[in-house]
């Protein structure tokens, strides 16, 4: 399996150098140059696998060439072994026809854990095969950064420094991060904004000579290996719900569009989906695309569901990419137009095939609380304010009743207490018991202001498991 950049400038990869490549040296992002695809009596076959096997056959022809299938089958045991619900993604019902996908029964209770866990265990295998030490820079909204530095905290070839929006995440989320400790582990506090932490991630890449020759290794959903382990819970779901024989829907809580674009990979390789829901908040620059042609950066703003407060969507790349036929050049053109005014609309043909499989909606703060309010009236079930949007675009946009709906269930609920506390929601949320002493745990964190050479010359003083670079 071979990579190519989405720009069109950068050598093709393996997957090993696109693991640890991250952004391509054009400033475009990977994708592979064929996408594998399955017969339906394939993914049939599938039914009742446990979640590591079908991991496995969903994921192999993307690392072929690179790891024996021995030791991938290996890798991923050990990657949802930690996992603490048997079914590692079960399904709830809210009604009829309608279920939440729970992604959030990993160490850090969120989604991201599915392929942080992964990529962590996929960089110590292939670093200390070939004898190399990285750095790993990534950018949170909320949960990546946890889920991150549970994934790595172990790699002995690692140091890791997450950047997160100071006073931006949830009080749990931060702490997620702040009270895990470590000589290779460090944490963040940006003053800025998303998308300010995500833009320094980018630029570090862009031009690593603070690094002094060691290499920057992506964490944040640009990484391949990011998309790639999303795909299989697509699989998952559908084959809980009669699928292949039947189509199936989604609908994605999504910010950078990582997630989503999971959903549409996994059609693309041959799994019936009908229907795929981009579900926002506040922030909604990919519902106002979907909606209406108009990819345009405005003023961020803050809201219950920080996961999903951001403007600008590095994934969305990947779609546009096949958007346009694959042509590398007019989308280094479409991004760099972007990058100078700001917005761009794509020709009318385009927009309106990919309309065929997406619709979106934007859910603000009071529809996201009306919406917890209501599901927990109704089931008793109460929702992460993410799961919430997932929940109240499943139900404007659905095209068809008879056809399944899958919500992506992101974080649990116990992340987001404002959220579910104006909600009305009277009942008393835990932390399991692995995070039982949250609370009561020391924290460690660096706020910086948002400058990048601030940033880059902490992380040349204290890489090298505190050693400067």
């Amino acid at each position: 399996m071979r990579y190519i950049s989405t720009r069109g400038q950068a050598p093709a990869l393996n997957f090993e150098d696109v693991l640890l490549a991250g952004l391509a040296t054009d400033g475009g992002l990977y994708v592979p140059e064929n996408l594998p695809r399955f017969t339906q009596e394939e993914i049939a076959s599938w039914a009742g696998l446990p979640y590591h096997e079908l991991a496995f056959r969903v994921m192999r022809p993307f690392v072929t060439g690179s790891i024996p299938d021995a030791d991938f089958k290996k890798i991923l045991e050990e990657t949802y072994g930690v996992f603490s619900h048997s079914a590692i993604a079960p399904l709830r019902q809210l009604n009829g026809n309608e279920w939440v996908l729970e992604l959030f029964h990993g160490p850090t209770l969120a989604f991201k854990d599915f392929a942080l866990q992964l990529l962590g265990r996929l960089l110590d295998y292939v670093l200390e095969k070939r004898g190399e030490r990285v750095v790993i820079i990534g950018a949170t909204s909320g949960d990546t950064g946890s889920a991150a530095i549970e994934g790595c905290k172990h790699c002995e070839n690692v140091d890791i420094f997450i950047l997160h929006p100071h006073k931006r995440v949830s009080e749990v989320q931060r702490r997620q991060m702040t009270t895990i400790f470590g000589e290779n582990i460090h944490n963040i506090a940006i003053e800025g904004n998303f998308d300010d932490c995500q833009e320094m991630v980018k630029n570090s890449f862009a031009d690593q000579s603070f690094l002094k020759g060691t290499r920057l290794v992506a964490v944040n959903s640009i990484n391949w290996a990011r998309i790639m382990a999303q795909i299989v819970y697509y699989f998952h779901a559908a084959l809980q719900l009669g699928g292949p024989a039947r189509s199936v829907s989604f609908s994605v809580p999504t910010g950078n569009f990582g997630d989503i674009f999971a959903g549409y990979l996994a059609r693309n390789m041959g799994l019936p989906i009908n229907q795929l829901i981009v579900a926002t908040n506040r922030n909604d620059i990919l519902h106002r695309f979907m909606s209406g042609n108009q990819y345009v950066k405005e003023t961020l703003h803050a809201t219950l569901s920080p996961s999903m407060d951001i403007m600008v969507s590095s994934n969305f790349e990947r779609l546009l990419f096949d958007m346009h036929g694959r042509n590398g050049a007019a989308l280094a053109e479409l991004m760099n137009s972007f990058k100078q005014g700001g917005g761009f609309s794509v020709e009318q043909e385009r927009w309106t095939e990919t309309r065929k499989l997406f619709d979106s909606l934007a859910v603000d703060d009071e529809q996201t609380c009306a919406t917890i309010a209501e599901v927990y009236a109704q089931t008793g079930e109460v929702l992460d304010p993410h799961t919430a949007i997932g929940v109240k675009a499943a139900r404007e946009c659905r095209r068809s009743l008879d056809i399944p709906m899958v919500i992506l269930g992101t974080a649990h609920p116990v992340k987001f207490p404002e959220a579910v506390e104006k909600a009305g929601v009277g009942k008393a949320l835990e932390l399991p018991e692995h995070l039982a002493n949250l609370f009561e745990r020391e924290e460690r964190c660096t706020v910086l202001a948002n400058d990048l050479k601030a940033v880059q010359a902490f992380v040349s003083q204290h890489g090298n498991r505190g050693k400067p670079l």
